[in-house]
C-alpha cells in the first residue's frame, strides 16, 4: 500500500516545528548547567551530589535512545516526538517544583535529593525519544543528497537552543531564579501540542511489518558510525568537563575570571558549530567522507593548541572555536552516514543509536579521563588527540566509498515496500 506523500508546504511546516521544539530542548539543557549549580549549593548539596543528578539521566539517555528510535519505526515518528517533549516538560517543571519545596524547607534534604534524581531521570527515560524520532523524521523526508544538510539542521536547532538558554535564563532569573525552568517546561508542553496538531505524519510506518529485521548495534553497516559517534562524544565531553579546571590551574585565575574565559570559549565553540551546520554544510554539498576528514583535522588542530605549554586566554578561545567548527562538520556527517547506510524502515533505529552515542562521553570522561587530569592537566587532551587520530584512520574505510557515488535524488516519501531496491547497495 502506498503511503501518503506530504506536500512541500507541509514538509516545510514540519521541519520548522521540529526546529523550534529541538531548540527548546537545547535551551533546557544549557540553562540547567547555568542555574542549577548555585541552587544546589544553596540547598546544601555538594558538587558531586549535584553532578550525580545529571549522570543518571545521561545513562538512561544512552540506554533508551535506541529503544525509542526503534519504537518510532513501529509507532511512527510523531508519537515518539510527542512523548519526548512531554517527558522533558514534566521533568523540567517537576524539578523546578522540587526546588521550590527545597527552598521552603518542606522536605528533608536527602528525601528531596532522591526525588530530584528520579524526576530528572524522566528526561533521560522519555526525553531521549525526541531527537531520535526527529532525525528519523528528517531522514524519511529528504533525498539522499539532502540527508546531511537535513541532519545538520536538526543539530543546529539544539545548538542554537544551548546558546539562547543562558541568556534566556539570565533574563528571567531577574524575575525569579526558578522562572526559566517553569518557562521552558511550558514551552515544551506547548511544543508537544503544536506537534500533535500540525506535524504531518505518514499514515502507516513502513516498519510495522512483522518481517522487518531488528537493527543491532553490531550490524556491520553502522559499526563505523557508532564508533565515530562515541569518539566525537568523548572528545567533546573531555574538553567541556576539563576546560574550567584546566584554565584555572594553568593560567592561575580566580573562579570569576575562569568563568569568564570559559564562557567566551564555549560561546565561540557554539557559534562555530552553528556556522558549520547552517552555512558550510548546506552550501558545500560535500560527501560524508569529506566532511569527516575536514572535521577531524580541524578538531585535531584545535586540541593540539591546548597542548602548548604557554597557555593564554586567546589560545584557549581559538582552540575551542576550532573544535566547535570541527564538531559541527563531524556530527552531522556521522549521523547522515549511519542514515545512508541502512534501509528506509530502519531509520528510527539508527537514529536512536546515533542519539545514544552523544551522551556516552559524559559517562566515560568522569570515570576515566578526569583521574588522568590529576596526573597531568593536559593528559585528557592527549587522549582526545589520539582518538582523533584513530578517527582519521577510519575515514579510509571502503564503506564510505559508496556514499561518494552519484546520489539518487528521487523523493524518499514513498513506501519502502513499493521500492524495495532503493537502498539495496547501501
Amino acid at each position: 500500500m502506498t503511503q501518503k506523500v506530504t506536500t512541500q508546504k507541509e514538509r516545510i511546516r514540519g521541519m520548522g516545528l521540529l526546529f523550534v521544539c529541538l531548540m527548546t530542548l537545547g535551551m533546557g539543557h544549557s540553562l540547567f548547567f547555568a542555574i542549577f549549580p548555585p541552587l544546589a549549593r544553596d540547598l546544601g548539596l555538594s558538587e558531586v551530589q549535584a553532578s550525580a543528578i545529571f549522570t543518571l539521566s545521561a545513562v538512561l539517555w544512552v540506554l533508551m535512545s535506541p529503544f525509542w528510535g526503534r519504537r518510532s519505526d513501529v509507532w511512527g515518528r510523531k508519537p515518539v516526538i510527542l512523548l519526548g517533549l512531554v517527558g522533558f516538560g514534566v521533568s523540567t517543571g517537576g524539578l523546578a517544583i522540587l526546588l521550590v519545596i527545597g527552598q521552603q524547607g518542606w522536605l528533608p534534604l536527602m528525601t528531596l535529593y532522591v526525588l530530584m534524581i528520579l524526576i530528572r531521570s524522566i528526561f533521560g527515560l522519555f526525553g531521549s525519544g525526541s531527537p531520535s524520532a526527529a532525525q528519523a523524521y528528517i531522514a524519511d523526508r529528504t533525498t539522499r543528497e539532502e540527508r546531511t544538510s537535513g541532519v545538520a539542521a536538526i543539530g543546529a536547532a539544539f545548538g542554537m537552543g544551548t546558546i539562547i538558554g543562558p541568556g534566556f535564563a539570565a533574563a528571567l532569573a531577574a524575575v525569579h531564579l526558578l522562572a526559566p525552568f517553569f518557562a521552558v517546561a511550558v514551552f515544551a508542553i506547548c511544543g508537544a501540542i503544536a506537534i500533535a496538531l500540525f506535524l504531518p505524519e505518514r499514515q502507516k510506518p513502513a516498519a510495522s511489518r512483522s518481517d522487518t529485521p531488528r537493527l543491532k548495534m553490531t550490524d556491520k553497516r553502522i559499526r563505523l558510525f557508532l564508533f565515530l559517534g562515541v569518539a566525537a562524544s568523548t572528545i567533546g565531553a573531555a574538553v567541556m568537563q576539563v576546560a574550567a579546571f584546566f584554565v584555572m590551574d594553568t593560567m592561575q585565575l580566580s573562579g570569576q575570571e575562569t568563568a569568564q574565559v570559559v564562557g567566551v570559549g564555549m560561546m565561540g565553540m557554539a557559534m562555530a558549530t552553528l556556522f558549520a551546520q547552517l552555512v558550510i554544510i548546506p552550501r558545500s554539498n560535500a560527501s560524508v567522507r569529506a566532511l569527516l576528514v575536514m572535521g577531524i583535522l580541524i578538531t585535531m588542530f584545535g586540541i593540539a593548541l591546548l597542548l602548548i605549554p604557554m597557555m593564554n586566554t586567546g589560545l584557549f578561545t581559538v582552540s575551542l572555536t576550532l573544535q566547535g567548527l570541527g564538531s559541527g562538520l563531524m556530527r552531522p556527517a556521522v549521523a547522515a552516514g549511519g542514515s545512508l547506510a541502512v534501509e528506509p524502515e530502519e531509520q528510527g533505529a539508527v537514529a536512536g543509536f546515533n542519539s545514544s552515542t552523544a551522551a556516552v562521553g559524559f559517562i566515560f570522561v568522569p570515570v576515566v579521563l578526569m583521574p588522568l587530569y590529576l596526573y597531568s592537566p593536559t593528559a585528557p587532551f592527549w587522549v582526545a588527540f589520539i582518538i582523533t587520530g584513530l578517527m582519521l584512520l577510519t575515514t579510509r574505510s571502503k564503506q564510505l566509498d559508496v556514499m561518494e557515488t552519484p546520489i539518487d535524488t528521487e523523493s524518499v516519501e514513498e513506501d519502502a515496500m513499493t521500492r524495495p531496491d532503493r537502498h539495496k547497495n547501501y
